[in-house]
């Protein structure tokens, strides 16, 4: 197996990092804007994405949103689901059957 080549990369903002694939994202950038607090701050980089682009952002607003309908947003996957399906139950919530 051959390893992938990494090129360095400037974004934006001007951090240089390196990247083998395609992705356009900055991890520096992308760490930067993760948010502390909230439901949000335990899932993924691309899982959050997913999310907010979507503009779910309140867990108000995801319960209204089947584990099947989630899983169709690109970014989300079932790994994110046990932490969806606890954040809300823990305030009484759960997905939309």
């Amino acid at each position: 197996m051959t390893a992938s080549q990494k090129t360095l990369r400037t974004c934006q903002n001007g951090h240089e990092y390196y990247k083998s694939s395609e992705c356009p994202t900055c991890p520096i950038c992308e760490q930067e804007r993760k948010p502390t607090s909230g439901f949000l701050s335990l899932l993924s980089a691309p899982a959050r994405r997913a999310l907010e682009h979507h503009e779910i952002t309140t867990l108000q607003l995801l319960s209204q949103y089947s584990e099947k309908e989630l899983l169709k947003l690109h970014g989300i996957g079932p790994a994110s689901l046990p932490t969806l399906r606890t954040v809300l139950q823990e305030a009484g919530l759960q997905f939309k059957n």
